[in-house]
């Protein structure tokens, strides 16, 4: 039986290949270190598809923001103010988001993904669980979150519009609308705990 050849590479060469590889990955699109699982980026939809509809329709939140979004408030400040109403907690609290529109204003972190984190932290916090408690339930929350946009959204708002999106007629302030209306439906399902605990106490 012939013994299997082992191929003995210097560490300084090894290095220098994974380095190439890696290279090569980000040039052709390809990586050899990513996961062959990764989802390909959706096509970003203009209009809710009928069962859309039919779950924003039954959600407080995703019918406020017709209230918020593109009328003085952004994004972030949108979904937030949903948020803090849908909890009963002040309404002033939204000046915390007010950095965050349009991507931290350099259309980095989309605004409902991050005011989305804001409104599950402080959602945590109502719940009056010991530090670690809370901090655990907080984690599992943002994790289906993530899970949720990653499937949904990129993360990125200059991936989502390369304009501002003044005018409603615009395509891509209906591609954030309707993010944004969605965003509100599962931020609403994740909190709702919160809200549930405040009115029981």
């Amino acid at each position: 039986m012939k013994k299997s050849e082992v191929l003995i590479m210097p560490r300084r060469e090894f290095i220098a290949s994974a380095s190439f590889l890696a290279l090569g990955g980000q040039l052709f699109g390809t990586s050899p270190f990513l996961s062959q699982s990764t989802p390909a980026p959706q096509e970003l939809k203009k209009e809710l598809t009928p069962e859309e509809l039919k779950i924003v329709g039954k959600s407080i939140m995703a019918k406020d923001l017709e209230n918020y979004f593109a009328k003085g408030f952004s994004c972030a400040e949108s979904l937030l103010m949903m948020s803090l109403k849908f909890l009963g907690q002040p309404e002033e609290l939204v000046w915390i988001a007010s950095g965050f529109g349009g991507g931290l204003y350099h259309k980095d972190l989309c605004g409902f993904l991050t005011s989305g984190v804001m409104a599950i932290g402080l959602s945590s916090g109502m719940l009056k669980k010991e530090r670690k408690e809370g901090q655990e339930h907080c984690r599992q929350k943002l994790d289906q979150y993530w899970e949720w946009w990653s499937s949904t959204a990129p993360i990125h708002c200059s991936e989502i519009r390369k304009e501002d999106t003044g005018s409603k007629e615009d395509p891509e302030y209906k591609i954030c609308r309707r993010i944004g209306q969605l965003a509100a439906v599962k931020i609403e399902e994740l909190i709702k705990p919160a809200k549930a605990a405040t009115f029981a106490s």
